[in-house]
């Protein structure tokens, strides 16, 4: 099981704020470790506990602030499961979420790609519980 992975973002503070205000997310951790690091992670569920978890990590070089919004190369790089899509997406949209085409219904799901802060793609998905991946 992978229990977390990073993602590496601009500037701590926006990061929180746009993962817990407008994704919804949990603060699991923000801790201080240097005057230019912190440990901060979040979740989309903090009550699942066996839930992955995101690293925000701020990138700390030229290398890393490059590829901060694209870290798959312009693919989906986060899948993001909802019980209730329509809900999930009408929230979404009001906080102000760029969704980059109209929900669609397929075989594993309705689902639609959106863009994060950075630019990184995510696709927000209600899974079909019946369809086999």
């Amino acid at each position: 099981m992978i229990a977390m992975m990073t993602l590496l973002v601009r500037d701590y503070d926006e990061a929180i704020t746009y993962y817990t205000k407008i994704l919804g997310f949990d603060l699991v951790e923000d801790t201080v470790l240097s005057p230019s690091k912190r440990w901060v992670v979040v979740t989309p569920d903090a009550a699942e506990e066996n839930g992955v978890r995101i690293l925000l990590a701020r990138a700390a070089n030229d290398e890393q602030r490059f590829v901060v919004g694209n870290q798959a190369g312009g693919r989906v790089f986060l899948f993001l499961y909802t019980a209730d899509f329509n809900d999930t997406y009408e929230s979404y949209k009001a906080r102000g979420v760029r969704f980059l085409e109209e929900p669609r219904i397929e075989r594993y799901g309705k689902v639609a790609i959106f863009k994060d802060l950075y630019g990184n793609k995510w696709d927000l998905i209600e899974p079909n519980l019946v369809a086999a991946f």
